[in-house]
């Protein structure tokens, strides 16, 4: 289990990270058109997933447009934005940002996501939501980045993810 705080205060996720050279576990989200995304949907792709509690926050919506700006860039890559959010909240964000680079994946049906990649809350205020992190992986599905953030209000180490990403 991870350790992280809000605001300074003592979190815990159900367990950590997928590491550095595993497989990453496979997933089954929802888009913002309702329709069903899998990791197999990617295969052959450098995936970035960004992940965090809700976008209607300060730093999940500044993380959104953040690798939107950067990583979109990138050739074979694929950002993927994944939270509990409704897929309908997502799209409004996405809409109202004028947010076209990345792909909104919402974790709000059954949670497998969450609990494949350890990453749900399993204390406080924000449980049972996702924490902030990211995975990186490579072309092939392995993972060759990954960072849980230690303070949830804190964004992602964006030059970090996005040189693993080049370099995978």
């Amino acid at each position: 289990m991870a350790s992280v705080t809000l605001k300074g205060n003592a979190l815990s996720t159900i367990g950590n990270l997928p590491t550095s050279g595993s497989l990453a576990p496979d997933f089954t989200l929802t888009k913002n058109d309702l329709s069903v995304a899998t990791l197999s949907d990617y295969s052959g792709k450098k995936v970035v997933l960004n992940i965090f509690p809700s976008v209607d926050t300060g730093t999940c919506a500044q993380s959104v447009r953040q690798f939107n700006e950067e990583a979109a860039e990138l050739q074979n890559t694929v950002v993927l934005c994944i939270s509990k959010d409704l897929p309908f909240a997502q799209a409004r964000f996405c809409g109202a940002e004028g947010i076209e680079n990345v792909e909104m994946l919402s974790d709000f049906k059954d949670g497998n996501f969450g609990k494949a990649y350890q990453v749900d809350f399993s204390n406080g205020p924000l449980q049972p939501l996702h924490s902030r992190a990211v995975v990186v992986l490579d072309a092939s599905g392995k993972v060759v980045y990954n960072e849980q953030v230690s303070e949830t209000v804190d964004e992602p180490n964006y030059k970090a993810a996005l040189e693993a990403l080049i370099n995978a």
